[in-house]
């Protein structure tokens, strides 16, 4: 997955493949819990998040969102 910033840094997107949506800047900390909570609710899921959470935690270390 991928998330990037819009060019008026007011948005992110998020994609995998050829799904992709985009979000509100100040929804980023949101989808990082989200999908961090994901292998824990989900441990069938294996490592299917962790391309997810690695993108998002990148994100929101560049904007400087801590947790």
């Amino acid at each position: 997955m991928k998330a990037i910033l819009s060019d008026d840094g007011q948005m992110f997107t998020l994609i995998r493949g050829a799904w992709s949506n985009t979000y509100p800047i100040s929804e980023a900390a949101h989808w990082r819990a989200f999908y961090r909570r994901q292998p824990v609710d989900f441990p069938k899921s294996g490592n299917a998040y962790v391309a997810s959470i690695t993108a998002l935690e990148s994100l929101c270390r560049d904007l400087g969102l801590d947790g």
